[in-house]
Formats: C-alpha cells, sequence, structure tokens
C-alpha cells in the first residue's frame, strides 16, 4: 500500500519549461503569420489525442509534422515535407522559461525526485532539455512514446510510478495544460498548474491543490505542500 506522501515530481517539458514562443518569428518568416504558431501546437495536439482515441498511435514528431502542413494548406502557404521537418527539428532547440534552472535546482536540493514526463520521443525529449541547458536537473527523461500512450492517458503517468517504484498518488505531475494535469489526476497523481501566458486552468473536474504563475512561484508551493 502507498503511504501516498509526494516522492516524485514529473515536469512536462513543452511550454511547461520550454517557450514555444520562440518559435513565432519563424512562423511569421515561413507561413507569414507568426501566430500560427499557437494554432500549429493545437493542431498538433489534436491529431495526436485523436490517434489516442481511435487507437491509431502517432508520435509527437509526427503529429507535428502532419499538424504543420495543415495550418500552412490552411493559410495558403506553398510548403514542402522539408519544410516542415526543418520546422519540427526546431523544437529540439528551445530556450527554457527564465525561472526554470534555479526552480529546478531547489527541488534538486530536496528529497523529492525529480523527473521530466514528455509526449516527446525519447530522442526529441534529451536533445531540448541538453539544449536548454537543464537536462541535469532531472534524475530521468520519461517519453509518454515508451508505452505508445500519450498523456493525458493512464499508461503515460504509470509510466513514472512504475520507472521510480512508487505508487500513482506518490507522483505529483507540473504542467501549463489543463489536459495534462486532468490527466494525472484521474490517473490518481497530485497536480500542479503552473500558468503560462494563455495557460488557465480548466473549470471543470477535478482540480490541482497547487496553481502558481510561473515556476517559481509553484516550486514553493511544492516545497511547503509536500515536505511539509
Amino acid at each position: 500500500m502507498s503511504d501516498s506522501v509526494t516522492r516524485v515530481i514529473a515536469f512536462d517539458v513543452n511550454e511547461t519549461l520550454l517557450d514555444l514562443s520562440s518559435l513565432d518569428s519563424a512562423f511569421g518568416e515561413v507561413l507569414g503569420d507568426p501566430t500560427l504558431r499557437a494554432q500549429w501546437f493545437a493542431q498538433m495536439l489534436q491529431l495526436s489525442f485523436v490517434g489516442g482515441l481511435t487507437g491509431e498511435y502517432l508520435d509527437f514528431t509526427a503529429a507535428q509534422k502532419a499538424a504543420f502542413l495543415m495550418i500552412a494548406q490552411r493559410a495558403g502557404a506553398g510548403v514542402t515535407d522539408k519544410d516542415a521537418e526543418t520546422m519540427v527539428h526546431r523544437m529540439s532547440s528551445l530556450p527554457a522559461y527564465a525561472e526554470v534552472d534555479e526552480a529546478l535546482g531547489r527541488l534538486m536540493d530536496s528529497s523529492l525526485t525529480v523527473v521530466a514526463l514528455t509526449n516527446s520521443v525519447a530522442e526529441v525529449a534529451e536533445a531540448q532539455l541538453s539544449s536548454a541547458g537543464i537536462r541535469g536537473r532531472f534524475e530521468e527523461v520519461l517519453s509518454a512514446d515508451a508505452v505508445r500512450k500519450l498523456k493525458p492517458a493512464r499508461e503515460a503517468y504509470e509510466l513514472v510510478a512504475t520507472t521510480c517504484g512508487v505508487g500513482l498518488d506518490q507522483v505529483r505531475l507540473v504542467a501549463a495544460h489543463a489536459w495534462d494535469v486532468s490527466g494525472a489526476l484521474a490517473a490518481g497523481c497530485k497536480a500542479a498548474f503552473v500558468i503560462r501566458p494563455g495557460m488557465v486552468p480548466s473549470p471543470v473536474g477535478r482540480q490541482p491543490d497547487i496553481i502558481g504563475n510561473g515556476l517559481t512561484e509553484v516550486v514553493d508551493k511544492i516545497l511547503e505542500t509536500d515536505l511539509a
């Protein structure tokens, strides 16, 4: 039986730790509209979720490429498969938000195990965190691609518990996505919501017990709540 004490903090990566707005200028150059970056990411999530719901698995990289081609067609921009691959490759070199490294370092100094849990394929996840200079802040980098069930599927969160040898209720997910938080809570984990530009918690369903503006505030609350 689990004692329900939080032992593992699992971080979502894209938009929670890494700033996708750095791609806006590239979308402006290639598609003529920097605001299409947000539509692209939303379209990519839709494709991924449809794959999960229909049982036709689609990895995150493939979904990103397909979504880019769809957004380009919608915008009337002539692009090639290589253009799509080049844009998707940019996902491997996103910058971290300014407060991320220091906030993660404070968690590393605690008794909590810190891991990354991302829908990105393993190779991309490792490249992303290394490029952003924060790979050393994580004991494990876990890709939901390993279980072919992307978040918010239960199996993705179970991957953390199994890898770390703890119960689901001893895992806390940290994310800037309401759908990710909902998935973690439904799986039996705890959760913390990081407010980022354009990201707000869902007003329906189970609610996280920690919500903060940026990672520093969230980490403050984690240390106060989970190590009390």
